[in-house]
């Protein structure tokens, strides 16, 4: 795609917005209409009375083994200081290529770490080891508000962000409620199109292990779990599951009603609310306020596309995404699809 002027870009965009939503369906379709072996939307259910946060490892077993499993999948930017900031940040850009080994927060090369916090509940001091990543949600705000087109929801009910596409505007990260996704500058689209004021980078988060589920696999933290704290299945029976070890030990379910539904569900002992205001200080004490990567635990949070606000946005978007998804494609077959 090298070579490609801002003004052709656009043009082929203007030009292909008429069959936008046609080619925005048709191009995220998955190549297959389910991964192998599944027959409706997956899920896991991720048991906090048995995770104990892989006690005395350097790394948890599950954050090493996404590590592994994803690396190729990382960014490959270009030198930090090759990176231009851009609009509107005059002095800020997200750059982690420096920060590879952290694992204590979600990060463009780290898409699961575990949080640990203490909760006093009942009387007694309990500490809670939380897996976190991307919640794979029903109605993802993230897929459907996207302005490039870039996220998207596949049949197995995995939302997936396109890196080819991606501009980094990080629309997915402010709509969605524990703001996952995690921003690399220096990489992907915007770079090719207009560095200083176009997009920001590629956006990155967790993508369930996708290329195993298509098949037959589980993800590799499923598989790395020592205490066999993480479960994968079909959504509907990791729900039921989740419910039933929450009746087991009086505890709390967590995943089901946030942001109107997930396919993520947590059982802990100790009420969500705690957990989250153990969180809140936790990232006090460690982070900015303001600081990306360190997700809380709000309960009964509601979906931004149940506003009025997000219902707005969501029609405008799909045309838009469609008219940019249209000019790509069209571009890229003038390319021979490179």
């Amino acid at each position: 795609m090298a070579g490609l002027s801002r003004r052709e870009f656009i043009k082929r965009s203007v030009a292909g917005g008429v069959a936008g939503s046609a080619v925005l369906y048709g191009f995220h379709k998955p190549a297959a209409a389910a991964a192998k072996g599944v027959e409706g939307s997956v899920g896991t259910f991720i048991d906090l009375s048995q995770c104990n946060g892989c006690a005395g490892q350097s790394i948890p077993a599950c954050v090493a083994a996404c590590r592994a499993e994803n690396q190729a999948k990382y960014p490959n930017p270009v030198p930090s200081q090759e990176i231009p900031y851009y609009w509107p940040n005059k002095n800020k850009k997200e750059d982690w290529q420096d920060k590879k080994h952290l694992t204590d927060r979600l990060t463009p090369y780290n898409w699961l770490f575990v949080q640990k916090v203490k909760v006093v509940h009942a009387g007694k001091e309990i500490t809670v080891s939380i897996p976190r990543r991307c919640m794979h949600c029903e109605n993802p705000p993230c897929a459907n508000l996207c302005p490039f087109g870039a996220q998207y929801k596949t049949a197995e009910g995995v939302t997936l962000i396109n890196k080819d596409l991606c501009l980094g505007g990080a629309k997915c990260r402010d709509v969605c409620p524990w703001g996952i996704p995690a921003r690399q500058a220096g990489v992907g689209l915007y770079m090719k199109m207009a560095p200083r004021y176009l997009g920001a980078g590629v956006m990155y988060k967790c993508d369930l292990c996708y290329d195993r589920i298509k098949v037959g696999q589980k993800p590799a933290c499923v598989e790395a779990c020592p205490q066999g704290a993480i479960y994968f299945g079909l959504k509907k029976e990791m729900k039921e599951l989740a419910r039933k070890r929450a009746k087991e030990i009086n505890g709390y379910l967590y995943g089901d009603a946030e942001n109107g539904g997930t396919s993520t569900f947590y059982v802990a002992p100790v009420p969500f609310e705690k957990i989250h205001q153990a969180l809140q200080e936790e990232k006090s004490r460690k982070f900015a306020p303001s600081a990306t990567g360190y997700p809380l635990m709000p309960v009964k949070v509601g979906n931004f596309l149940d506003t009025a606000n997000g219902l707005l946005l969501s029609a405008l978007a799909a045309p838009v995404a469609g008219a940019f998804l249209a000019g790509f494609t069209a571009y890229q077959k003038m390319r021979g699809g490179e």
